[in-house]
């Protein structure tokens, strides 16, 4: 009489079938010898469904596009203004059509970008290259390191960003320019990324591996740059991706204010600006620079948004 066995073991199954009389049979294995995937393999597994990713990447790439290469998307210069076309409708090149001064709305727009995009992008490297120094130095080391690295961070922390970056600017009245931005920006734009630093490197300093590095002698700068960072990246990846669009509107906060970058740098903050006498007559002279603005910040949340979820074991599972 046949019978059917199946036996489990981890990793692989035995399928034993058509025993004979002896109690020996043939054995059909299926194993599975594929390596488990990374973190980052099964995060781009996870990415690569979401259609949430696709349309924030989407997005974000064509907002990158416009800032390196505005003149894929338009031939018109975005300074030259004809007092004649002023507050002229969409025309035929001219799709959004022309502000107060006479300034086609539309190449405004693209060119803007540039000013935008550069801003946010510096500023959120060198902010992720402070804070995550200073986290990881107070995170690895502690003791009388992590108390003064810390009361450091608690300082700048209790400065409110938006009115000390309108403070300091008004230091810089004859030389604003985007490195000004820039560094008045990541100047009181590190602390949080510098305490989300610290609390990822702490828990990842006490796993096995880090023990196991100390154990076969690696120096503590090497342990550092091959253990503790790369496996410290997932949190301050999803915060620089978030905090990107932040600094964007904090650019174009700055500009409508006038501290910012100078009229004569075209940016959608400065435009923002412009656009305010003329709210009443043509609304759309706003709604232009001020939707690119809105759409490319919503990109980079939801994009942090779902990058979050992907490096999340937990988040993957709901």
């Amino acid at each position: 009489m046949n019978k059917k066995t199946n036996i489990i073991y981890p990793g692989q199954e035995h399928f034993v079938s058509d025993t004979d009389e002896t109690g020996l049979g043939a054995v059909d294995a299926v194993a599975d010898d594929s390596a488990p995937s990374s973190m980052w393999g099964e995060a781009w597994k996870y990415l690569r469904k979401r259609v949430l990713f696709w349309v924030a990447a989407t997005i974000i790439l064509l907002a990158v596009a416009m800032a390196a290469f505005p003149q894929l998307f338009t031939s018109v210069d975005p300074k030259f203004c004809e007092l004649s076309r002023s507050m002229e409708l969409p025309s035929s090149g001219h799709p959004f059509g022309f502000d107060r001064q006479g300034c086609d709305i539309y190449s405004r727009t693209v060119y803007g970008a540039r000013a935008s995009v550069i801003v946010g992008i510096l500023t959120t490297v060198t902010v992720v290259f402070i804070g995550a120094t200073f986290g990881t130095l107070a995170g690895y080391f502690g003791g009388w390191i992590d108390s003064l690295l810390s009361r450091v961070t608690d300082i700048v922390f209790a400065v409110p960003f938006l009115l000390a970056g309108i403070v300091v600017m008004q230091m810089f009245r004859d030389n604003r320019t985007i490195l000004t931005v820039v560094l008045v920006l990541a100047i009181f734009g590190w602390p949080s990324i510098a305490r989300i630093t610290r609390g990822a490197v702490m828990q990842t300093k006490n796993e096995e591996f880090v023990t196991a590095a100390h154990a076969l002698g690696e120096t503590k700068w090497k342990i550092i740059l091959r253990h503790i960072l790369p496996n410290s990246a997932a949190p301050i990846i999803v915060y620089a991706t978030v905090a990107l669009g932040s600094f964007i509107v904090s650019e174009a906060t700055l500009s409508f204010l006038g501290v910012g970058l100078p009229s004569d740098v075209v940016s959608w903050g400065g435009d923002i600006a412009r656009a305010q006498v003329s709210l009443r007559i043509q609304p759309s002279v706003l709604f232009y620079p001020a939707g690119a603005l809105a759409l490319t910040v919503l990109s980079f949340i939801m994009m942090g948004d779902v990058v979050r979820d992907a490096l999340d074991p937990k988040m993957r599972k709901r």
